[in-house]
């Protein structure tokens, strides 16, 4: 409870769910109807005095209640008597207790069995109505059995106590404050989530991607918020190459601003994951208080020369440095000392409290290049400050509250969390792993589990909103994605349909999707094309949108054949991209933006 917070039950509850088991609870529903008079017997002592009406309502033969309530009566096994101000039948084994508790007088003729005190008369009285019935006030009960309201508060909180019911908000749309029988919650609770699944219907992959694009607010608002877009990307393994240009543009218009000012302010923070090339590399960007709880310690540590432990050494003692401060420590080269501190970037080891470095060391076109140059102490691929990851994983988490936030974030990302999601993620422990805590998830109403997308597996995992905007997202209209953007799941959660173009998720790579389906992918150097589908008018605009990303790059290849000796080359023509020795190249006056 204090890691997964307290269950919505009036959300995750179904009120039809409540009335059906509770039907079965009362046998009033047609399969526990009672049909012989050893059935009789049986709910007497199953739900206590009830009157020859309500008898008759729970049998298969209510024309045969009479006779067999007088031969029950005539054989000793029932007795008649005044409760709560009615005549009710009694099955003669709760005498003493009815006795003990609301002063039930019995019959004379009684065995003398049936008359010796029972061990706890008040809680066999309030646990029968608490197992036989749905969620109930305390109100309720005292109605039903007959014993003051402070009895029935009393042995309630001796039960809370000993987990036999929990208290709290249950029924759908109702305002007081409730019990329940913990066997008959997790009936409840396992119901209604099994009908929860059955209510909605799988979609195929193109909803799915018209949901996540919408998911991630992609082309929504140029003004959107930094905050926003982060809570969707947090944790995501992203092309450094990509994040600026292609995948935070997408969502807003001033992201290098706004995350200069997170950064800088101590709300972000951006780890490395691994190198791409010589002069690129998958980084993540947390909020700073997740640091902890969603990265661990950085496992590759094969840089381990005299000068990668030397930063390390620095850093440690001094805590986050500028470069000449780190450089004064260790001397030698600088471009070494700078190279070094890259390595350690890439593995995890160290990062920086903001991204000029990161912009100016991907704009550099080689790892020798900076040694054709003077290097001073003071490089722009070595501003701001520097220091060490392991200086925010302050306190090591429970493995529980890991387990809890790596969930959260990924439900936050991916809206469904399916196997696939998770194992593109390479999340340790994959889907089994934090399958228990989805399931934890789904216990308290936080996420649904059922089959949300064809194709993807039968145990998904989603956000009740995301859920909802899964199955009404009906428009996404055209949008222009790195291939690496979460908010494009070809490629990853969902295989690229078919094509002889052989597209991939590579940095600098880009895509369009048009209504969730993807038109064309477009490969880091601009100059390679792949097409989807066979709509020639969307194709061609696909990659006029593409091609604008480029400026003048010549696109000299489509579908794994010469440009110009593939069937669209006359489509690029009449769409005026203009034919040249390299390939087919755009107007001097282009514009990405469509007439």
């Amino acid at each position: 409870a204090d890691l997964l917070g307290e269950p919505e039950f009036r959300e995750l509850l179904d009120a039809e769910v409540i009335a059906a088991v509770e039907a079965d609870l009362q046998h009033l529903s047609a399969d526990r109807k009672i049909g012989s008079i050893d059935g009789v017997h049986d709910l007497l002592r199953d739900l206590g005095p009830l009157d020859e009406t309500a008898i008759a309502l729970r049998s298969s033969q209510p024309d045969e209640t009479g006779p067999w309530l007088a031969e029950l009566m005539a054989t000793g096994r029932v007795i008649r008597q005044k409760v709560t101000g009615a005549d009710r039948y009694i099955a003669v084994e709760d005498t003493a207790r009815l006795r003990d508790t609301i002063g039930v007088l019995p019959p004379s003729g009684i065995a003398t069995e049936f008359l010796e005190p029972v061990p706890d008369p008040l809680g066999d009285v309030v646990g029968r109505y608490a197992r036989t019935h749905g969620p109930f006030t305390a109100r309720e009960a005292v109605i039903e059995t007959g014993l003051p309201e402070s009895v029935v508060q009393e042995v309630l909180a001796r039960f809370a106590v000993e987990g036999r019911v929990s208290s709290g908000a249950y029924r759908p749309g109702g305002d007081e404050h409730e019990w329940v029988s913990e066997t008959v919650l997790t009936r409840l609770r396992r119901r209604s989530l099994a009908a929860l699944r059955q209510q909605v219907e799988a979609v195929d992959a193109a909803q799915y991607a018209r949901f996540l694009i919408s998911w991630h607010g992609v082309g929504d608002d140029p003004h959107g918020r930094l905050e926003d877009a982060v809570g969707r990307l947090t944790g995501a393994a992203l092309p450094a190459s990509d994040l600026e240009s292609l995948v935070l543009s997408a969502r807003m218009s001033d992201a290098p601003l706004e995350l200069d000012r997170a950064l800088a302010a101590g709300e972000l923070v951006w780890i490395g994951l691994e190198p791409l090339g010589s002069r690129n590399g998958k980084l993540a960007l947390y909020p700073r208080e997740l640091v902890p709880l969603l990265t661990g310690p950085a496992t590759n540590l094969a840089h381990d020369s005299e000068l990668h432990v030397a930063i390390v050494e620095s850093l440690t003692t001094s805590g986050a440095s500028f470069f000449p401060d780190i450089y004064e420590t260790i001397g030698g080269d600088p471009a070494d000392v700078i190279e070094a501190m890259w390595d350690l970037v890439w593995v995890g080891v160290v990062t920086n409290d903001s991204l000029s470095a990161l912009r100016a060391f991907t704009s550099i076109r080689s790892r020798g290049s900076s040694r054709r140059r003077r290097v001073t102490a003071s490089p722009p691929h070595a501003a701001g400050r520097w220091f060490l990851v392991e200086q925010l994983q302050t306190a090591a988490p429970r493995d529980e509250e890991s387990g809890i936030a790596v969930a959260n974030m990924l439900l936050g990302r991916h809206g469904i969390v399916t196997r696939d999601a998770v194992l593109h993620e390479g999340i340790p422990g994959g889907f089994s792993g934090l399958y228990p805590v989805l399931s934890s998830l789904e216990d308290i109403g936080s996420t649904r589990r059922g089959y949300f997308i064809e194709g993807l597996g039968g145990a998904q995992f989603g956000l009740p909103g995301a859920i909802e905007r899964l199955r009404h997202t009906d428009h996404a209209g055209t949008a222009i994605l790195a291939s690496t953007d979460p908010a494009n799941p070809f490629g990853a959660t969902i295989p690229w349909p078919g094509t002889d173009g052989a597209p991939q998720r590579r940095a600098r790579a880009t895509v369009v999707l048009v209504e969730g389906k993807p038109a064309a992918w477009l490969d880091p150097s601009g100059k390679r094309i792949a097409t989807f589908g066979d709509d020639t008018t969307t194709i061609i605009e696909a990659i006029w949108d593409l091609a604008g990303l480029h400026g003048r790059a010549a696109i000299s290849q489509v579908d794994g054949v010469a440009a110009h000796d593939h069937p669209i080359a006359v489509h690029l023509q009449n769409r005026g991209f203009v034919q040249g020795y390299k390939g087919f190249t755009l107007p001097v006056q282009h514009s990405s933006t469509r007439p």
